[in-house]
């Protein structure tokens, strides 16, 4: 596999690799697709909602699914 070092500037025109990307030549053809390394410590630990927001639903009568449910539902689509 080739390595290739990225200088501060490179990085920079890469969006610092905050997301995937693609690699075209002039011609707008996709030579590469990169997709940067997820490192554990810039994952959120927290949930997205508020403690409130997680009672809330808890105490609602909303119809509520279980992974099972929905997994049957996606395969059928």
């Amino acid at each position: 596999m080739t390595r290739i070092i990225l200088d501060d500037q490179l990085k920079k025109r890469l969006r610092n690799l905050a997301e995937p990307l693609e690699l075209c030549d002039r011609g707008g053809r996709v030579v590469a697709r990169l997709f940067p390394e997820n490192d554990a410590d810039d994952l959120d630990r927290e949930p997205k909602i508020s403690r409130a927001e997680i009672r809330r639903r808890m105490a609602s009568k909303e119809k509520t699914y279980t992974t099972k449910e929905v997994i049957a539902h996606l395969e059928k689509l």
